[in-house]
């Protein structure tokens, strides 16, 4: 059967019962049943409010975010759901960073506990910049089902790579 490129790094018996979920063609399903709806977050604008609330509730002391959007161009191809940048300007005698936080536009039809992963992951990269231990324990604060969500997440993918 074709490899489970999301879900590569799991355990081998997790993506067996992914394959037979898929044989049985039950996947599409059991993602529907468990995220039903979609968020309404649509404009670039909402996406800066609700990313800004959510720093506000678990980062306040984390540095400014200057731009916030959903990115055309970001996509799966190039392995990015999400994209953390800080662009370093010089001005005057002072060096600017702007921080900016770009989400892939499939994210825009998402379920909002989808989108609610990727925020957050994106934001703990104002603290931490490696995924690293401290990076998903700071995840897990913000988020206590991250895993469990972001497992979630790779099954969607793998779902739209069938469709």
């Amino acid at each position: 059967m074709n490899p489970l490129k999301y879900l590569q790094a799991y355990a081998p018996h997790l993506q067996d019962q992914v394959r037979q979920m898929i044989a049985d063609d039950r996947l599409g399903d059991y993602l529907a049943k468990r995220y039903p709806t979609r968020h309404q977050v649509q404009s670039d604008k909402a996406l800066y409010a609700y990313t800004q609330a959510l720093k506000q509730e678990h980062l306040r002391s984390a540095p400014a975010i200057d731009k916030v959007l959903y990115d055309n161009r970001l996509d799966l191809t190039h392995r990015a759901l999400g994209l953390h940048t800080a662009v370093s300007r010089v001005q005057g005698g002072k060096l600017k960073a702007k921080k900016e936080i770009r989400v892939a536009a499939l994210f825009r039809e998402a379920a909002p506990e989808f989108l609610n992963m990727i925020v957050v992951h994106e934001l703990a990269h104002l603290k931490e910049n490696d995924h690293n231990k401290a990076f998903y324990k700071l995840c897990e604060y913000m988020l206590p089902d991250y895993h469990q969500l972001e497992f979630d997440l790779r099954l969607y993918l793998t779902w739209r790579d069938l469709a």
